[in-house]
């Protein structure tokens, strides 16, 4: 494959131009729709959900007006009135409860023409908003935003109408600060424009594949963005371990031919068990079931194996191609000192005990937020006052109660037999933990809990609900739905763990023939998602850095964080025990080889890391919270893996397990390098 790359360079080239070429045209020729439904057939949310299929659905917005000195006086009806007449003048959008029939969310006390709901108060109103169209939605914005009127407050509810930053600038942030660290890194634009290209070549055919495979297997409308995230990470880290071991090559002297040959015997190998490691790992998230995990575990799939044949086929074709003047345009590299890397790992090796310890503490105390880790779903809540949806979130729960944007709806099952709705309301009614309920047709009820819909008390309302109601009666809504997946995700977590855990063992063993090394990279891995995990919970749920918002963890985020951490860390535990067991094979001595092997690849691990971190700190910033939490997920399991778990309490294990680190059954030291010569 090597051989065929370099000698038909221009052909592989011609060939991944005309592959994603291809692929962007098909993807732009039959798009697959993006699908956020996610369902449980077993659960009882949804057995009651297809029980009310007939009743008509919650509006996708809502218009909040609030004003103190009451939004029925005539100076303010007229105003709001005004500004409904003019949304009902865009194409595609109603606003008012005319010639729309009441949903189970709206309640009916306080019904007006012109807002369908006023508060107790009379200082809050909310008027439905229906919408369809491209542009609807922004133009709704656009008018909301021109709305003045003298004491009186509009804002918008509803995920569709929240402020939105575009990807591309999250993205193209990331992209820069990725391409500072490797002009760093490298100190030769030609070099730090190799995996770059490599990036977003990868990346560029990943998310036309993931478009037109949607149209298979269903996949949400976050999945191609947490593919953008994952694919430029991994890919522009490969591409970077690859250039360095090439660069190495040239200055020991070998021709370019040569030293492509070598660094994709080395690197490469790395690169392609790595992107295995990923990929399988990735897939864990399949344990929610096809139809919940297969659109996210294919958008991660799709990211990194397009990155990954793109740093084993098209990247040596192009060092080929480019040879020594990938030095071009460089600054003088600096020479005859040695490396920090060198002089750090003794010190650890020394001390190996107290710095392993140092470390293990120091990870054990970032990942102790961990053991209060809550599973929920977010909503306008949990985003900053800045946003629109949360100032209209704040106005609604003052106006109509913490519990009535996340309602929970009783459904009378058919076989329900006497039992009556009124029945079942009054009962309903008598639960601690009820606001109000009150019947809505002849077999559906509407209940409205005192606390948030992500309260920890509503979560136990509704488990007392289906507790203490009759048998016939189910409980649905959005809050019980979201409450439903948080369990059930919580339930395949640890299956999830444990094939992540059993299939990583069983490739490092094929990668390093021992036992040992597999089972301290998985101890050290688990401390670092540990560590990441820790972080997320005391930034998002404990809210330590003063956003102003605070909520329980996505219910998926957790899994997916897992699995993608736990092969991230992977990478880095391939990249530097590669080089260890190459030092090890060709001296024999484990001290020596865990030095060698760390002064050889920190610069790059380093360099890989902080690219890894900046492109997922980059998403920290994006609208939507659960990919912010998995942006800053990643960027913490990155930061601390690549620091206190690569720099100390790797080396430090190694240097306390000593030649036990290679212990393999049956596989003597002789055999070990006899197979290395042979492969």
């Amino acid at each position: 494959m090597i051989a065929f790359c370099t000698r038909h360079r221009r052909l592989v080239l011609m060939l991944w131009l005309a592959l994603t070429a291809a692929l962007v045209a098909a993807a732009t020729a039959w798009p697959g729709p993006a699908n956020d439904d996610f369902t449980l057939p077993a659960s009882e949310s949804q057995r009651a959900a297809e029980l009310l299929g007939d009743l008509p659905a919650e509006p996708p917005g809502t218009l909040v007006i609030s004003a103190p000195s009451g939004v029925g006086g005539p100076a303010v009806r007229q105003a709001v009135a005004g500004l409904v007449d003019r949304l009902n003048s865009v194409p595609g959008v109603h606003a008012g409860p005319a010639d729309r029939p009441a949903t189970p969310a709206e309640t009916p006390d306080g019904d007006d023409e012109l807002y369908g709901q006023i508060s107790p108060d009379g200082t809050i109103g909310a008027i439905p908003l229906e919408f369809s169209g491209s542009g609807a939605a922004e133009r709704i914005r656009q008018l909301r935003d021109g709305f003045r009127a003298p004491g009186v407050t509009a804002e918008l509810a509803g995920d569709d109408l929240a402020d939105f930053t575009p990807g591309g600038a999250v993205e193209g942030a990331g992209l820069v600060a990725a391409a500072v660290v490797l002009l760093v890194a490298f100190r030769s634009l030609v070099a730090a424009a190799l995996p770059l290209i490599i990036g977003i070549t990868g990346v560029t055919g990943g998310v036309a594949l993931l478009t037109v495979l949607r149209n298979v297997v269903p996949a949400p409308g976050f999945a191609v963005y947490l593919m953008i995230m994952l694919g430029l990470g991994v890919g522009i880290d490969y591409a970077l371990l690859i250039v360095t071991r090439f660069r190495s090559c040239l200055d020991e002297g070998l021709g370019v031919q040569e030293a492509v040959e070598q660094a994709m015997r080395t690197a490469g190998r790395s690169v392609l068990f790595a992107g295995i490691i990923v990929i399988t790992t990735g897939a864990g998230i399949l344990f929610l079931g096809p139809s919940l995990g297969g659109g996210v575990a294919l958008a991660a799939g799709c990211g990194v194996l397009m990155v990954m044949l793109a740093s084993l086929t098209l990247l040596p074709a192009l060092l080929r191609m480019i040879g020594t003047r990938v030095d071009r345009f460089a600054l003088p590299r600096r020479t005859g000192k040695e490396p920090l890397s060198s002089r750090w790992s003794r010190v650890v090796q020394r001390r190996p005990w107290t710095a392993g310890l140092l470390a293990l503490g120091l990870l054990l105390t970032l990942a102790l937020p961990a053991t209060q880790l809550r599973a929920g779903w977010s909503d306008a809540g949990d985003r900053p006052v800045t946003d629109t949806t949360r100032r209209a979130h704040d106005l609604l729960a003052q106006g109509f109660g913490p519990g009535a944007q996340g309602p929970l709806v009783l459904a009378i099952a058919p076989d329900g037999g006497a039992i009556a709705v009124e029945q079942v309301v009054e009962q309903a009614r008598r639960t601690p933990g009820v606001a109000r309920a009150y019947a809505v047709g002849e077999r559906a009820a509407l209940v409205v809990p005192t606390g948030e819909p992500q309260d920890e008390a509503t979560t136990a309302l509704i488990h007392r609900l289906r507790a203490e109601l009759p048998a016939p009666v189910l409980v649905t809504g959005s809050t019980a739905a979201a409450g439903d997946f948080a369990e059930f995700s919580a339930e395949r977590l640890p299956w999830t763990v444990a094939a992540v855990l059993l299939a990583s063992f069983a490739l490092l063993m094929a990668v390093f023939r021992s036992l040992v090394l597999p089972v301290k990279a998985i101890v050290v891995n688990l401390l670092s998602i540990g560590a990441a995990f820790g972080v997320v919970v005391a930034v998002f749920q404990w809210d330590v850095l003063g956003r102003g918002a605070s909520g329980p963890i996505d219910a998926w985020v957790p899994m997916m964080l897992f699995v993608i951490t736990f092969g991230l860390s992977m990478d880095y535990e391939v990249f530097l025990l590669s080089r260890v067991r190459e030092e090890y094979e060709r001296t024999r001595d484990n001290g020596r080889a865990v030095t060698a092997g760390l002064a050889r690849t920190a610069r790059v691990i380093t360099a890989a890391a902080t690219i890894m971190f900046c492109v997922f700190a980059a998403f920290g910033a994006f609208d939507d919270r659960a990919l912010q939490i998995m942006g800053v997920g990643l960027a913490a399991a990155v930061l601390v893996d690549a620091t206190v778990v690569r720099l100390v309490l790797v080396p430090a294990a190694m240097e306390v397990l000593g030649e036990r680190n290679w212990w393999f059954p049956g596989l003597s030291s002789g055999r070990l390098t006899h197979e290395r010569n042979v492969s």
